[in-house]
């Protein structure tokens, strides 16, 4: 074979793993734009590499897309960024292949944004060996191999991981049933649309909370508690105004979508996601609003919106 098509064969077996480097990267770093980054990083240093003596080319890209999300991870500006509070990780659109494996209950777990903003308070090891763990299934032994830690140090992370994991989320977790999320996300709409207060109070459970990233507009999330302050924040957020049309830049119409495998709302303008508001729900009831409007943490999800089908929008003229 003359070098073009090894060149040609060997770029073949990567591409062959992009999507599963990508996911591997997004629940690594929570945001799709840097697991982009990391795994074209990870091309160029395959393309450099002596590739006659990588043995096993999925571990070895493995080991080397996880090392470098790993020295993101640590590094001083990320830190800074993210404890100063005005990070949440990027919504994505269920169907994306960045998504990745969603075959068990761990695995969709995973990437949910609950579990994304709650392993910001892991350690870059220990995030690193939860996501191999409980999102692709490697052992104790190969997490060792690609994370250069011994077994033993792995099964303590994990254990830790979970526990803090766990810990953060007292009565969460378990499978929602799909009619009954739409159901209370239509309910939750169409109550904060038309300013109604109590409908709204009786959605939430007495511990919810709502966040929202103030549209990029402000250096810090937006946190509000009790099911009052919320619906009020809702009603005033949610009611369609003049002024509000003005400041999207037209009529929006807002759709019922599955962001991160939670019910979402998308406030759409022509084929432009200008919003995500994504709801998590236990026991019929709404736990966690989250509320994303920053540009910059929208840009795929409008590419995924724009090849999707959509169904009638809940509201057609927002």
């Amino acid at each position: 074979m003359d070098s073009t098509a090894t060149d040609r064969f060997d770029t073949g077996r990567f591409e062959a793993s992009r999507n599963r480097l990508a996911s591997l990267a997004y629940r690594l770093l929570g945001s799709a734009a840097d697991a982009e980054d990391a795994v074209q990083d990870a091309f160029l240093q395959w393309q450099t590499a002596d590739r006659q003596r990588i043995k096993v080319p999925e571990a070895w890209l493995t080991k080397v897309v996880t090392n470098l999300c790993l020295d993101r991870l640590r590094s001083a500006q990320v830190r800074r960024e993210r404890t100063a509070g005005a990070w949440l990780p990027e919504p994505l659109l269920d169907g994306d292949a960045m998504l990745g494996p969603a075959d068990s209950y761990e695995q969709r777990e995973s990437v949910s944004l609950a579990v994304l903003t709650l392993m910001e308070r892991l350690s870059p090891v220990e995030r690193a060996v939860y996501v191999l763990r409980e999102a692709f299934s490697y052992t104790h032994a190969e997490i060792a191999e690609i994370t250069e830690i011994t077994e033993s140090a792995s099964q303590q992370h994990l254990h830790r991981a979970r526990r803090r994991i766990t810990a953060s989320r007292p009565g969460r977790g378990g499978e929602v049933d799909p009619a009954s999320a739409r159901r209370v996300v239509e309910e939750f709409l169409i109550a904060a649309s038309s300013g109604r207060t109590e409908p709204l109070v009786a959605l939430l459970t007495d511990d919810a909370t709502a966040i929202s990233d103030g549209a990029g507009l402000t250096d810090t999330l937006l946190r509000y508690e009790t099911p009052q302050r919320i619906a009020a924040i809702a009603r005033a957020g949610f009611t369609p105004t003049a002024a509000k049309r003005r400041f999207a830049g037209g009529t929006l119409a807002a759709h019922y979508a599955l962001v991160n495998g939670a019910a979402a709302v998308l406030f759409v303008l022509g084929h432009q996601v200008v919003g995500a508001v994504t709801f998590d729900l236990t026991g019929g009831k709404i736990t966690t609003v989250r509320g994303i409007a920053a540009p910059t943490r929208l840009v795929r999800l409008t590419e995924a919106w724009r090849q999707h089908e959509p169904d009638a929008p809940l509201i057609a003229r927002w």
